[in-house]
């Protein structure tokens, strides 16, 4: 299965963006890591695969798990947020902006 990592730079302008972690109280599993929560979020919105189908070969958690974060990351404003920084001066290879924009789009 091939991996589609997160290019460093765009990482760069969307890490300072996100949340904390929320702390879960009663235990259970250790939360996926916001880079590998991203990478699977692209992946998803790039191939237009349904969430539950998402690899887990990728190392990216479950379908569900990226799109919860997906959701708590879109109530924190983060694409918002990230849109202009991106545009401003971020050539976007194998269009990863416009997935991430197309995701902020109101049904």
């Amino acid at each position: 299965m091939a991996k589609f990592p997160v290019p460093d730079d765009f990482w760069a302008v969307i890490a300072p963006l996100l949340p904390l972690a929320r702390e879960c109280p009663k235990g259970g599993r250790p939360p996926i890591s916001d880079q590998a929560a991203l990478t699977g979020i692209l992946f998803v919105l790039r191939t237009g695969l349904p969430w539950e189908d998402l690899p887990h070969e990728m190392g990216c958690g479950s379908g569900m798990s990226c799109w919860r974060r997906l959701r708590d990351w879109q109530r924190a404003g983060v694409w918002r947020a990230c849109i202009t920084p991106c545009w401003s001066g971020w050539t976007a290879p194998n269009n990863w902006i416009g997935a991430v924009r197309h995701a902020t789009v109101p049904a």
